[in-house]
């Protein structure tokens, strides 16, 4: 069995709420953090999978097609790849929020499909989120959590929090067996 690094996307790996982009709904509105290639790098040198596991409820409230979707998800893979850093897999829940599908986080669906597709062990798997429902995605798939998000207290109990992915990879790294 394998280990995974699943990252949530918006916030962690590109500005959102940020003074150039609200959201991004679109290619051109799609801006890598810094030190996030970097750490996806360091990921792999170190033999984890590197998967992105993203809500993108826009696409069911009407605000981008999935046809926009997938540009911005080859953007984000041009760009990183530009950089030497590697995405295994993406899995995304198109559905509105509230809407009751079964794949939108805080579910662990996501994460289980992409764990039985590349035959990854979960409990040796780390989720790495900016919100609550990504870290109450992996607690449910039974991943360790990592927090990247020093606005908002972790009263949901991830198992680290740092102020942004670059800072977390030390102890991600730690956790490689």
């Amino acid at each position: 069995m394998k280990q995974a690094v699943f990252l949530d996307r918006d916030g962690v790996i590109n500005e959102v709420l940020s003074k150039r982009v609200k959201f991004v709904n679109d290619a051109n509105d799609f801006y890598l953090l810094d030190g996030v290639a970097e750490s996806i790098r360091s990921f792999k040198k170190a033999g984890f999978l590197v998967f992105v596991v993203t809500n993108q409820g826009g696409i069911g409230l009407g605000y981008m097609r999935e046809e926009q979707l997938v540009r911005i998800h080859e953007k984000m893979i041009a760009d990183l790849n530009v950089q030497a850093a590697i995405i295994d897999d993406i899995a995304y829940c198109p559905h509105k929020p509230n809407e009751g599908c079964p794949c939108r986080k805080p579910k662990a669906y996501l994460l289980e499909k992409l764990a039985e597709k590349h035959h990854v062990d979960l409990s040796a798997s780390i989720m790495v989120g900016d919100r609550e429902p990504d870290i109450r995605a992996g607690q449910k798939a039974g991943c360790q959590t990592v927090l990247v998000n020093p606005s908002i207290s972790n009263d949901f109990q991830a198992n680290a929090c740092f102020p942004d992915l670059r800072s977390a990879v030390p102890w991600i790294l730690s956790k490689k067996y």
